[in-house]
Protein backbone atom coordinates (compact mmCIF):
# COMPACT_ATOMS: atom_id res chain seq x y z
CA UNK A 1 0.00 0.00 0.00
CA UNK A 2 0.95 3.33 -0.96
CA UNK A 3 1.13 5.98 1.99
CA UNK A 4 2.17 9.57 0.61
CA UNK A 5 2.33 10.78 4.55
CA UNK A 6 0.64 10.58 8.32
CA UNK A 7 -2.51 12.45 7.63
CA UNK A 8 -3.35 12.84 11.36
CA UNK A 9 -2.98 11.53 14.63
CA UNK A 10 -6.44 10.82 16.84
CA UNK A 11 -7.14 11.42 20.74
CA UNK A 12 -9.97 10.60 22.32
CA UNK A 13 -11.07 13.12 25.01
CA UNK A 14 -13.82 14.31 27.12
CA UNK A 15 -13.70 17.53 26.66
CA UNK A 16 -13.59 19.32 23.66
CA UNK A 17 -12.98 22.59 24.55
CA UNK A 18 -10.18 22.23 27.14
CA UNK A 19 -8.31 19.84 25.04
CA UNK A 20 -8.62 22.52 22.27
CA UNK A 21 -6.93 24.87 24.25
CA UNK A 22 -4.73 22.24 24.95
CA UNK A 23 -3.76 21.70 21.18
CA UNK A 24 -3.11 24.75 20.56
CA UNK A 25 -0.92 25.70 23.55
CA UNK A 26 1.34 22.81 22.12
CA UNK A 27 1.44 24.67 18.57
CA UNK A 28 -1.81 23.57 16.67
CA UNK A 29 -4.13 25.70 14.90
CA UNK A 30 -7.49 25.10 14.47
CA UNK A 31 -8.54 24.58 10.86
CA UNK A 32 -11.53 22.37 10.74
CA UNK A 33 -13.95 21.51 12.90
CA UNK A 34 -17.52 18.68 12.46
CA UNK A 35 -19.86 16.87 13.76
CA UNK A 36 -19.64 13.51 12.25
CA UNK A 37 -23.36 11.76 12.94
CA UNK A 38 -22.84 8.79 11.52
CA UNK A 39 -19.78 8.24 13.98
CA UNK A 40 -21.33 10.44 16.98
CA UNK A 41 -18.72 12.38 17.28
CA UNK A 42 -17.72 16.00 17.64
CA UNK A 43 -14.23 16.73 15.89
CA UNK A 44 -11.40 19.25 15.47
CA UNK A 45 -8.62 18.96 13.00
CA UNK A 46 -5.74 21.36 14.56
CA UNK A 47 -2.65 21.37 11.69
CA UNK A 48 1.14 20.91 12.85
CA UNK A 49 2.98 21.38 9.88
CA UNK A 50 1.76 19.24 7.24
CA UNK A 51 -0.25 17.01 9.21
CA UNK A 52 -2.87 17.09 11.66
CA UNK A 53 -3.89 16.23 15.24
CA UNK A 54 -7.58 15.07 15.19
CA UNK A 55 -8.89 15.66 18.80
CA UNK A 56 -12.74 13.36 18.74
CA UNK A 57 -15.09 13.76 21.34
CA UNK A 58 -18.62 11.49 21.86
CA UNK A 59 -21.82 13.60 21.48
CA UNK A 60 -24.09 10.41 22.58
CA UNK A 61 -23.79 7.31 24.49
CA UNK A 62 -24.04 5.02 21.10
CA UNK A 63 -20.31 6.34 20.18
CA UNK A 64 -17.75 3.77 19.83
CA UNK A 65 -15.39 7.07 21.29
CA UNK A 66 -17.70 6.82 23.88
CA UNK A 67 -17.02 2.81 24.57
CA UNK A 68 -13.46 4.09 24.33
CA UNK A 69 -13.63 6.11 26.72
CA UNK A 70 -14.89 4.46 29.37
CA UNK A 71 -12.66 1.48 28.84
CA UNK A 72 -9.21 3.32 28.13
CA UNK A 73 -9.88 6.96 29.37
CA UNK A 74 -8.34 10.16 27.31
CA UNK A 75 -6.18 9.43 24.81
CA UNK A 76 -4.66 7.88 21.50
CA UNK A 77 -7.81 6.36 19.46
CA UNK A 78 -6.24 6.30 16.00
CA UNK A 79 -3.99 7.15 13.50
CA UNK A 80 -4.79 8.48 10.08
CA UNK A 81 -2.48 7.32 6.56
CA UNK A 82 -3.15 9.52 3.78
CA UNK A 83 -3.45 7.19 0.55
CA UNK A 84 -4.03 8.41 -3.13
CA UNK A 85 -6.67 5.96 -3.81
CA UNK A 86 -8.75 4.51 -0.99
CA UNK A 87 -10.18 1.48 -2.65
CA UNK A 88 -7.17 0.68 -4.00
CA UNK A 89 -5.43 0.55 -0.53
CA UNK A 90 -8.11 -1.47 0.85
CA UNK A 91 -7.58 -4.20 -2.28
CA UNK A 92 -3.82 -4.27 -1.16
CA UNK A 93 -4.70 -5.02 2.36
CA UNK A 94 -6.91 -7.31 1.72
CA UNK A 95 -4.49 -8.99 -0.48
CA UNK A 96 -1.99 -8.76 2.98
CA UNK A 97 -4.47 -10.50 5.12
CA UNK A 98 -5.23 -7.25 7.06
CA UNK A 99 -8.66 -7.40 8.93
CA UNK A 100 -10.89 -4.89 8.07
CA UNK A 101 -13.47 -2.75 9.68
CA UNK A 102 -14.60 -0.88 6.16
CA UNK A 103 -14.37 -3.23 3.20
CA UNK A 104 -15.34 0.00 0.90
CA UNK A 105 -14.29 3.07 1.46
CA UNK A 106 -16.67 6.00 3.45
CA UNK A 107 -17.26 9.63 3.48
CA UNK A 108 -14.99 10.88 6.32
CA UNK A 109 -14.94 14.15 7.87
CA UNK A 110 -13.98 17.20 5.12
CA UNK A 111 -14.49 15.10 2.52
CA UNK A 112 -12.02 12.53 2.22
CA UNK A 113 -12.91 8.86 1.91
CA UNK A 114 -11.79 6.69 4.60
CA UNK A 115 -11.47 2.68 5.86
CA UNK A 116 -10.45 1.35 9.08
CA UNK A 117 -8.18 -1.43 10.10
CA UNK A 118 -8.77 -3.82 13.11
CA UNK A 119 -6.66 -2.70 15.90
CA UNK A 120 -5.77 -6.53 15.87
CA UNK A 121 -4.65 -6.37 12.62
CA UNK A 122 -2.25 -3.57 13.26
CA UNK A 123 -0.60 -4.19 16.78
CA UNK A 124 -3.34 -3.12 18.54
CA UNK A 125 -3.41 0.17 17.34
CA UNK A 126 -6.38 1.57 14.72
CA UNK A 127 -5.56 2.81 11.67
CA UNK A 128 -7.69 5.30 9.03
CA UNK A 129 -7.14 4.82 5.49
CA UNK A 130 -7.70 8.36 4.51
CA UNK A 131 -7.85 10.03 0.74
CA UNK A 132 -8.00 13.15 0.18
CA UNK A 133 -11.02 15.34 -1.68
CA UNK A 134 -10.60 16.02 -4.80
CA UNK A 135 -8.85 20.00 -4.95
Amino acid sequence: MKTTEIDHVAIAVADLDVAIQHYIALGGRVVHQERVESDGIDEVLLQVADSYIQLVSPFRESSTVTRFLQRRGEGLHHIGLRVPDCAVAIKELQAEGFELIDHEPRPGSRGTLVAFVHPQSANGTLIEIVQEPPH
